[in-house]
């Protein structure tokens, strides 16, 4: 996949290629919302891969959206962009699948002064309480919410998906090396769910200082190349 990006500010990393091999785990159908796009690499990742998911995407800056389009439009993934902040969404359609790597940066970290870098990094930008709750309205009855976040901030996903009446049913913790804490965690919800939590095994980025197979096998399976330039 093609993926055009800012020659500077916030380009995609490894978290949104973890997160798109995660979501593929799932089989996702239907309608998937796609929250922060940026460039749109998690979504169109998904939508490239399964063939019955009907891709929508909403992202608050132009730069970011006018990327997404273009990317949209060059690998011919169907797309619907909703431009604006999410928590703002007026929608009438409910959503089976809602994704999203999201701003997680915590408030006490030092912000950027880049506005492209600010939006996409910090959570303060889209905190946990008004995200979750504005996700919960825009899902069908038991349908999916998987999304990326700071590892740290585990305990405080948990309260605060229950407070909204969802469940996490899987969560796999990314760890730079097994020796090492986790840097990321991938989480999938569902609302009104009864099923136990299943915690998978540790995701594990690298061997000595080699990628893992499991990351070769995914960066292989992704396919993705990335062109920095100004559109």
């Amino acid at each position: 996949m093609l993926l055009y990006q800012p020659e500077s500010g916030y380009c995609y990393n490894s978290d949104s290629i973890f997160l798109y091999n995660f979501i593929n785990s799932f089989h996702p159908k239907g309608k998937v919302l796609d929250v922060g796009a940026g460039c749109g690499v998690v979504g169109l990742l998904v939508a490239r891969d399964n063939a019955k998911v009907e891709l929508e995407a909403v992202e608050k800056q132009a730069a970011f959206r006018h990327y997404a389009r273009t990317n949209a439009a060059v690998n011919k993934i169907a797309y619907t962009l909703h431009e604006g902040d999410f928590l703002e969404l007026e929608s009438e359609t409910k959503y089976d699948y809602i994704i999203s790597n999201p701003p997680f940066y915590p408030a006490g970290v030092q912000k950027s002064e880049n506005e492209m870098l600010f939006y996409a990094r910090y959570n303060v930008n889209l905190p946990l309480a008004d995200f979750f709750k504005k996700v919960s309205q825009l899902l069908k009855p038991k349908s999916h919410f998987i999304f990326c976040y700071d590892p740290t901030a585990f305990g405080e996903i948990c309260s605060e998906l229950n407070k909204v009446k969802m469940k996490i049913v899987d969560v796999q913790f990314v760890h730079p090396k097994s020796d090492r804490a986790a840097s990321l965690v991938m989480v999938h919800a569902r609302n009104g769910s009864k099923s136990m939590m299943k915690v998978w095994s540790p995701f594990i980025s690298f061997e000595g200082n080699e990628l893992s197979h499991k990351v070769q096998e995914i960066y292989k399976k992704a396919n993705t190349q990335s062109i920095k330039c100004q559109i």
